[in-house]
Order: C-alpha cells, then sequence, then structure tokens
C-alpha cells in the first residue's frame, strides 16, 4: 500500500542538466519509478546515453539539447512540451574561488546558471503546470537542486553560497505562490557527492580529507542517495512536504 504512493506512472518529469552527474542519476531513479521523461542538457550524446539507459523501463524519454542560459532556448522547448507533472531543476555549476579573487566575469556566470537560469526554468514550467485543468486534484511538484552551502557558509564558494542561498529563497517563495494549485516546491541539499564536476575538486587530497572531516558519516554522498531522496519528494509518499529543503548531508549541518 505504502510504495504504491512511490509510483509516477503516468507522469511527465522534466529533468535539466540530464546528462551527466545528479541529473542523469535523478532521471534514470524517476524513471524507473515509472515517470515519463523530458530531459535537457548541451550535449546530446550524454542525452542519447541517458536515453537509451531507460529504454528497459519502459517509459517515454523525450529529449532537448539546450543551454539552461539561455531563455528563449528553454521557452521554446517548454512550449513544445504538452505536459509537465514535475520538475527537477538540475542545472548548475561551480567555480571556486577565494573570495577576493573571483572574477567578475565567474561570479556573473553562476549566478546566471545558478540563480537566473533556475528561476527561468521554475517559472515557465509552472505555468505549463498550471494550464492542466485537474491541476490542483493531480498536483505537481517542483524540486530545486541546492546544497547543504544553501544553509552553511563554505571555504573558496561565497559566491555558490549566494546562489544557494537565494535558491532556498526561491524555494519558499514559489511554495507559497503556488500552493494553490497543488503544486509542492521543495529543495534537495545535498553534501559533497562524486561526480564529473567534484571529481576535479577532490583531487587536491588536503581538501578531500578537510571535506570527509566535516561529514560526520565520514563518506561522500552517493548519486543513488540523492536520486531516491528527489523520487520521495516528488512522489505522493511527501504529499505534505512543501517549502522545505531536504537535507542529505551526512550530518555536515547538524554541527
Amino acid at each position: 500500500m505504502f510504495l504504491k504512493k512511490y509510483n509516477l506512472k503516468n507522469k511527465i518529469a522534466l529533468v535539466s542538466g540530464a546528462g551527466k552527474g545528479l541529473g542523469r542519476a535523478c532521471a534514470i531513479a524517476l524513471a524507473e519509478a515509472g515517470a515519463n521523461l523530458i530531459i535537457i542538457s548541451r550535449t546530446k550524446k550524454d542525452l542519447e546515453e541517458v536515453s537509451k539507459r531507460v529504454k528497459k523501463y519502459r517509459v517515454k524519454c523525450k529529449m532537448f539539447v539546450c543551454d539552461v542560459t539561455n531563455y528563449d532556448q528553454i521557452k521554446k522547448i517548454i512550449n513544445k512540451i504538452p505536459r509537465i507533472d514535475v520538475l527537477v531543476n538540475n542545472a548548475g555549476n561551480n567555480i571556486p574561488k577565494y573570495f577576493t579573487k573571483v572574477k567578475t566575469k565567474d561570479m556573473e556566470y553562476m549566478v546566471k546558471i545558478n540563480t537566473i537560469a533556475a528561476f527561468n526554468l521554475a517559472q515557465l514550467s509552472a505555468k505549463k503546470m498550471i494550464k492542466l485543468k485537474n491541476r490542483k486534484k493531480i498536483g505537481g511538484s517542483i524540486v530545486n537542486m541546492s546544497s547543504q552551502m544553501g544553509h552553511v557558509g563554505g571555504p573558496i564558494r561565497s559566491v555558490y553560497n549566494m546562489n544557494k542561498f537565494g535558491l532556498e529563497g526561491l524555494t519558499r517563495g514559489m511554495a507559497i505562490d503556488l500552493a494553490k494549485y497543488n503544486i509542492r516546491v521543495n529543495s534537495i541539499a545535498p553534501t559533497f557527492v562524486v561526480t564529473p564536476m567534484t571529481k576535479k575538486f577532490f583531487k587536491n587530497k588536503k581538501f578531500k580529507k578537510e571535506t570527509l572531516k566535516n561529514i560526520p558519516l565520514g563518506r561522500f554522498a552517493e548519486l543513488s542517495e540523492i536520486a531516491s531522496a528527489v523520487v520521495f519528494l516528488v512522489s505522493d509518499a511527501a504529499s505534505m512536504v512543501h517549502g522545505t529543503s531536504l537535507l542529505v548531508d551526512g550530518g555536515w549541518t547538524a554541527k
């Protein structure tokens, strides 16, 4: 009985940054739970690999190559999609630098991809969700991919902190405005996960050692642990979870 609440059959889930890392893992997990997918990324080859991977779950999968920072591209894609029930707002990036050494162009790029693009995709998706006549009855769900760095400060991550704290504020504001449509909005806040983006950071042995010291469970998160949390949040199992952040941080923020 309770496991049925995790079933996403007949739901259409849009996942941004779906070609690699967290986005890829989330897309595959959503397909395993029965959702039909719309996956977007900058790299066609990556999307094709994800599309092949989810075929065994017998779900539909449409893919679009695009840059989430290009508003017109995103708008055209959303206009082509007949329906969205779930958004995993995942695309993002990080360029770690000590605060006084942050270059203006890098700061502006990170704001553009982590904050502005996330806002635009969420707004366009929400508008599409609202158009469905029975939306209030069937509900909808938006998950913004945040970070533990949206809750606490971190060294050489001032811009990323700014982005993710902003995303946490956006999540709460969206939740209040979209509640009347039964569209739930939450964020996921992972600790460090081993992904193509983070692997390059872990090459610094000192950084890796210091990072692990901050995680009481003593290890980095697995992609599957974040993806399963996303499936929970977008499913009926989390039907009363709204306007909050699910920390999947191994206890980092508990200290």
